[in-house]
């Protein structure tokens, strides 16, 4: 954080929800109910996240971890389903000689100087996320006045995803922690890194008490310091993987 003054407000923020979560507790019933109700629970998240319109994309999991619950090389050409992967899938089998894992992020992201090249943005890449959250149920869409226009606007209505999403974050770096990159699921960490890039990572955190944060964000630390060819080499990686952590935290 940039400040004293929102360090402190991000601890009190982190407090409160702690406190929420505390008193929510007290409220359960007997010790032996209340095992037997989370793992039903756990048991009735996991089967509904395994269907397939609740299916999110790690571009959508990156756009709903940065939503306020208020507010809104190919080695195959074959369509995935996922119209934005499909769409820069189609320009990198296309465009001959290839272009570097960099350069194709700065492409695809518009942040190229060539005019040339400018073809090549993914446009409305943040609306057509939205779009995919609201077939899926995740969000919903509302329009909004602001004075002399309309503004569409995409709040959050079924909580109980973002919410498997945010633990699904949190017990990567805590409970189901394994000090080593290359044993961690590929897509949770790749999750991380897009996260922490996106500056949506905190987020996730800031439920947390104040020793399971500052635990969270060292082990974070930890894998931002990880040098991309160093994993890249080792046996079992994914190369590409680390070819994008590279160009994310040079």
């Amino acid at each position: 954080m940039t400040s004293l003054t929102q360090r402190n407000s991000g601890l009190v923020q982190r407090r409160t929800e702690a406190s929420r979560s505390a008193a929510a507790a007290d409220k359960e019933k007997s010790p032996d109910e209340d095992e037997h109700e989370s793992r039903r629970g756990e048991e009735d998240d996991d089967d509904k996240g395994d269907a397939k319109e609740t299916r999110l994309t790690l571009m959508e999991e990156v756009l709903l971890l940065g939503l306020k619950d208020r507010e809104v090389i190919c080695k195959s050409d074959a369509p995935t389903g996922d119209m934005l992967l499909d769409e820069a899938l189609k320009h990198v089998k296309e465009t001959q000689p290839p272009e570097t894992v960099q350069s194709w992020i700065e492409l695809l992201s518009g942040e190229t100087w060539n005019p040339l090249k400018l073809h090549y943005q993914l446009r409305n890449v943040r609306e057509r996320l939205a779009k995919n959250l609201v077939e899926k149920g995740v969000l919903t869409t509302e329009k909004q006045n602001f004075l002399l226009f309309d503004m569409t606007t995409h709040p959050l209505t079924n909580n109980t995803i973002k919410q498997r999403l945010v633990r699904k974050v949190q017990e990567a770096v805590l409970e189901k922690w394994v000090n080593d990159p290359q044993r961690m699921d590929k897509r949770v960490l790749a999750l991380l890194f897009l996260a922490h890039s996106s500056d949506v990572l905190e987020n996730a955190f800031a439920p947390l008490l104040d020793d399971q944060y500052d635990l969270a964000m060292k082990r974070v630390r930890m894998l931002l310091d990880l040098e991309p060819e160093a994993e890249a080499a080792k046996s079992g990686a994914n190369e590409l993987l680390w070819a994008v952590v590279a160009a994310f935290t040079k």
